[in-house]
């Protein structure tokens, strides 16, 4: 049987104790303050990233990692002794990293590595990694694994509510007067998953009007079909991740083991901090 190695990107927002468990790579996304340039995950996490953006009242970029970022992972993965390589990354629809996977993978015409657009992001590009990884340990082949991989994904969905408009505005993708009418009216925005990117779906006045229609989407999305795998997902906001999570698992039949998670500051940066979202998994 060959050895196949499981690569993502931080995009995934899979915590560390499970990827690390697992054996899979999480190559880190860039995150860059002027001159100076962070690996998300590993050389900054939301508590220091959110501290600077509110001092230095301005966003850090976020760029893709680079193809000779790949190019090692990919290296230390066949030193490691993989016969092929399974990478999974952020939609291209958000991310240029997908096309640097695929450059590196060029530079390996011996080895075959297949690299998979997701088409998602946090954890629902996770369920994709870790339902491969699974399949994978249980001996099946790459061609096997992305076909589990790709059903995973039509039958996931995320739903989340913004806590403030202040980071989006910051960023350019609403005005600052736009931003602070929606504050001045309490206007929690709902998020989903829309053709590859994260969208503004609803505008909703106060968090828990704005929770509790996410909730409804969800019971809407699983109607008739078992929920089998589920996350909590937040930005420095453990108590309403958690708050969330009981009211959810309230509504809906939920599985039994949740994982409650930050999402990473590579996706963070751009739902701004007190976010609070739901990803699952339901039946065929």
């Amino acid at each position: 049987m060959s050895k196949i190695a499981i690569i993502t990107d931080t995009d995934s927002s899979i915590p560390f104790n499970i990827t690390n468990a697992k054996g899979i790579t999480q190559v880190p996304i860039i995150i860059q303050f002027g001159d100076e340039s962070f690996r998300d995950g590993y050389d900054i996490n939301n508590e220091t990233l959110f501290a600077r953006i509110d001092k230095e009242n301005k966003l850090p970029t976020t760029a893709a990692p680079s193809p000779g970022q790949f190019v090692e992972a990919f290296k230390k993965a066949i030193s490691d002794g993989a016969e092929s390589i399974l990478c999974f990354n952020i939609s291209s629809e958000m991310s240029a990293t997908y096309a640097s996977a695929k450059q590196a993978a060029e530079m390996f015409p011996g080895k075959r590595i297949e690299v998979v657009d997701t088409r998602s992001l946090a954890m629902g590009q996770g369920y994709m990694v870790l339902a491969a990884s699974e399949a994978v340990e249980k001996g099946s082949s790459i061609d096997e694994a992305i076909k589990i991989a790709l059903e995973i994904r039509d039958s996931t969905y995320l739903f989340g509510s913004l806590a403030t408009l202040k980071y989006i505005a910051m960023s350019g993708r609403v005005s600052a007067l736009a931003a602070g009418m929606a504050g001045l009216l309490d206007i929690k925005p709902v998020l989903s998953l829309q053709n590859g990117k994260l969208e503004l779906l609803e505008k909703i006045r106060t968090q828990t009007k704005s929770w509790n229609r996410a909730i409804e989407l969800v019971k809407e999305k699983s109607a008739g079909r078992k929920i089998e795998k589920m996350s909590i997902l937040h930005v420095r906001a453990p108590e309403a991740g958690h708050q969330f999570e009981s009211l959810i698992r309230s509504a809906v039949p939920c599985p039994d083991e949740i994982i409650f998670a930050e999402i990473m500051p590579g996706l963070s940066i751009h739902t701004g901090a007190g976010m609070v979202a739901v990803v699952f998994t339901v039946s065929k």
